[in-house]
């Protein structure tokens, strides 16, 4: 995977783009690392698992630093960060670091909690491939502002966006930012992707499982960049839960119907239903 590629980008390229590395991934089934929140542990390693892609929650100190050197992905996940996995992602992050192994950062609840927003801007200036978040978390880690109420955000992505593009192009890396539509930007292209439903917001854990689908993308990207691997994980997530909407009758069977969509969908899908945009104005010459 190619953290940048410099130039044009066209939204009917990336559709395929988006079910060629849906295949790579159930190809390549990915080990993907997470050290991530007692929350969500169970859900996350569902949803890998569905995907075609391989969890494991190694999430201790003096393992978690070694593992990171031979998973294929890593995702850093802030929800519930005790001291003991606040030692673990930073030996995680350093060591996929050397490795060159991708890793997402995903910032829950930054902003107003003084524990995790300093943990996030260390491991920001780490270098991560991905930084996942709502609206609220990424105006936090990008201009210092005061983030949402807990996992929830107060702002839109559209108003992320004007601080993620520099914030992404000067570390050279890539921020996507979820919300009604999703924006991904590597700081000179950025591409909105209008996949999704809104339960996924009433489902604890979804928006955390989609930062280990990232990763999963990412560790699968072979030449591709991670701003189209980024993309992938999120058009994927989002026509998966499309299909469970329609066979659920509320959150619940929404969680379970989620599971199956992601299990289900495939290349013919993404190419039938992705919606994905090129903004105007943020294309490389």
């Amino acid at each position: 995977m190619t953290r940048r590629t410099s130039g044009q980008i066209r939204a009917e390229q990336l559709v395929d783009t988006c079910g060629t590395l849906l295949a790579a991934v159930r190809d390549r089934a990915p080990l993907v690392q997470c050290v991530t929140n007692t929350v969500v542990t169970g859900f996350t390693a569902n949803v890998l698992l569905a995907l075609g892609a391989v969890p494991a929650m190694v999430d201790i100190p003096e393992e978690a630093g070694a593992f990171a050197g031979v998973a294929d992905g890593v995702l850093l996940n802030l929800g519930t960060p005790s001291a003991e996995q606040r030692a673990a992602m930073r030996e995680a992050a350093a060591s996929a670091r050397g490795a060159g192994t991708p890793w997402v950062l995903d910032p829950v609840a930054i902003g107003s909690l003084p524990v995790r927003t300093a943990l996030a801007h260390d491991l920001a200036a780490m270098t991560p491939t991905v930084v996942r978040a709502n609206a609220s978390e990424t105006l936090a880690l990008t201009n210092g502002s005061g983030g949402g109420r807990g996992v929830e955000a107060i702002d839109g992505p559209e108003a992320a966006l004007i601080a993620a593009r520099p914030f992404a192009r000067d570390r050279g890396i890539v921020v996507a930012v979820s919300g009604p539509t999703d924006l991904v930007t590597d700081g000179e292209r950025t591409i909105a992707v209008a996949n999704g439903h809104p339960l996924l917001t009433r489902v604890t854990g979804a928006g955390c499982a989609l930062g280990a689908v990232v990763a999963a993308f990412c560790a699968s990207a072979g030449d591709r960049s991670a701003l189209e691997a980024a993309t992938a994980a999120h058009v994927v997530v989002g026509i998966a839960a499309e299909r469970a909407a329609t066979r659920s009758a509320g959150p619940g069977s929404f969680a379970v119907q989620l599971l199956d969509a992601l299990d289900a969908v495939d290349q013919q899908e993404v190419a039938d239903r992705a919606r994905v945009s090129v903004l105007a104005g943020t294309e490389a010459a």
